[in-house]
């Protein structure tokens, strides 16, 4: 039985955990930072950089204490190489680098974006490839067709913003604070999704890639208006955003082929409205709809981890000098989207 220690620090999440190939997580630790971001209404880099550094080794040490396995019985040390703000990426990555260096234990450099797309295989021992992915946070938006570890093909990107971005302006704009995404979502609830007249960028132009600047702009103009409440507006925005995955999605899995899974993840992964319209969308298909855990949609580090014990068969280490990386998409060979804004 492998033990993979996994390190997560692409953001504003500093996380530890211990998990092993049976798909148990041994032990987990987060330290969330919404409390030093939210009076900036959003991540600052500087902010989330110095607090990974001041938490992750107490963390580190806290977890190999929980579960008294010494650093030198591990298979793997992972942790995030990128993409993510690299400030705290280096945090992550170094610290694992010292670790790997100190005990002998191969380096894992994981890119954060195959963490989320494997994280669903974790929960779920009956996922197998290949599966359809939608991979949807604060600076993601993708559908992918996922062949086997390493194996991915991109059909759509954001050619501006990512959805989870959208939630947190929204969020901003009708001050509700930070994060964004779960209070949209409460307040989504007390209001009338068919009130506030807002665009659906992209929908029906037979394009499979997203636009969410547009929708943005929108419920702007719709707050500074006065003529809608805000729960109106926040459901209305969760709808739009709701019709537009659902269009990319027809024609992404149309140019996919078929896959017998439909698969979430991300932290927008973790709504509950999106999570319902798709896996009605998957029942249309034929196909099963695979979503994580909440506690698995949101930047962690058991899903590190697991991306790591996925690789372990496949003997894919890394050498310490490898490089942290703001940038790393899944799919290196896919085209370029138009957008100057594009996020690969």
């Amino acid at each position: 039985m492998a033990i993979v220690l996994g390190i997560e620090s692409s953001c504003d999440e500093t996380a530890v955990a211990l998990v092993n190939s049976e798909r148990q997580i041994i032990a987990q630790r987060i330290a969330s930072q919404d409390e030093e971001h939210a009076p900036y209404g959003g991540v600052v880099p500087e902010i989330a950089a110095r607090a990974h550094a001041e938490r992750l080794a107490p963390m580190i040490e806290a977890v190999l204490e929980e579960t008294g396995i010494a650093l030198p019985d591990l298979d793997a040390i992972a942790a995030t190489a990128g993409p993510g703000l690299i400030g705290g990426v280096m945090v992550g990555l170094v610290s694992a680098k010292a670790l790997a260096m100190a005990s002998g234990v191969p380096l894992l450099a994981i890119n954060h974006l195959e963490g989320h797309a494997l994280s669903p295989r974790l929960a779920d021992a009956e996922l197998a490839f290949p599966y359809a992915l939608l991979l949807v946070s604060g600076g993601h938006c993708q559908i992918l067709r996922v062949d086997g570890v390493g194996q991915y093909r991109r059909f759509a990107t954001t050619i501006d913003d990512a959805l989870g971005e959208a939630f947190d302006k929204t969020a901003k704009l009708l001050g509700l604070g930070y994060p964004g995404g779960p209070a949209v979502e409460q307040l989504a609830l007390e209001g009338d999704p068919q009130a506030v007249p807002l665009p659906r960028p992209l929908v029906g132009s037979g394009e499979p890639h997203f636009s969410f600047a547009g929708l943005k702009s929108a419920v702007l103009r719709a707050k500074e208006s006065g003529q809608h409440a805000d729960a109106d507006i926040a459901a209305s925005f969760q709808q739009a955003a709701i019709d537009c995955l659902i269009d990319r999605l027809r024609i992404a899995l149309e140019a996919m082929g078929p896959v017998p899974a439909l698969v979430v993840a991300g932290g927008v992964a973790a709504n509950k409205a999106i999570r319902s319209a798709l896996e009605e969308m998957a029942a249309k298909h034929s196909m099963r709809f695979v979503a994580p855990p909440l506690a698995l949609c949101t930047d962690n580090a058991a899903m590190i981890a697991w991306a790591g014990i996925e690789r372990l068969p496949l003997g894919q280490f890394d050498p310490l000098d490898v490089s942290a990386r703001p940038r790393w998409p899944l799919d290196p060979e896919a085209e370029p989207a138009r957008g100057a804004g594009v996020k690969a």
